[in-house]
């Protein structure tokens, strides 16, 4: 009995440690169309730094349990004066199964940049998994790097 909790245990972790690591950056494809971008626009949307980042969140329908995204635009400008776009997705681009794109939180880190905090859902189907997680990213806007990770189990 006890070498099942064991085993039990091991795979738990490994799960949960593949779960929180599992969230990507990309570039934009598809998924950041205009028509993707969740309505009302000014209360899923936000620009920060004097307007030269905006983050936004997308809902692309399918699949349909994991269907929102969350769309990053930073500098640097390329050399048409646009920004970089990128997407925030869970894993493989398949998205969030809940954003609650209102509790977005952000804070500057001269180190590092802008730092943001949003409370999402994410869901694994083939283990039939939902928890309610903490999508930290970070933009910096001078290198253009944007990392993601995540807080299991944190509203």
């Amino acid at each position: 009995m006890k070498w099942i909790l064991t085993l039990a245990l091991a795979f738990a972790t490994a799960f949960f440690a593949n779960a929180a690591s599992a969230q990507e950056v990309s570039e934009c494809d598809w998924r950041a169309s205009a028509r993707t971008l969740v309505e009302p626009w000014e209360e899923n949307s936000r620009a920060f730094a004097n307007g030269n980042v905006r983050i936004a969140l997308l809902d692309t329908i399918e699949p349909g349990a994991v269907p929102y995204q969350i769309l990053v635009l930073s500098p640097p400008f390329d050399e048409l004066g646009a920004r970089q776009c990128r997407v925030i997705s869970f894993q493989g681009g398949f998205g969030f199964a809940g954003v609650s794109f209102s509790a977005l939180e952000a804070s500057y880190d001269p180190a590092v940049g802008l730092n943001f905090s949003l409370p999402v859902v994410i869901y694994l189907e083939e283990a039939n998994f939902a928890n309610p997680s903490l999508l930290h990213f970070t933009v910096n806007q001078a290198t253009g790097a944007v990392v993601a990770d995540m807080e299991l189990g944190r509203e």
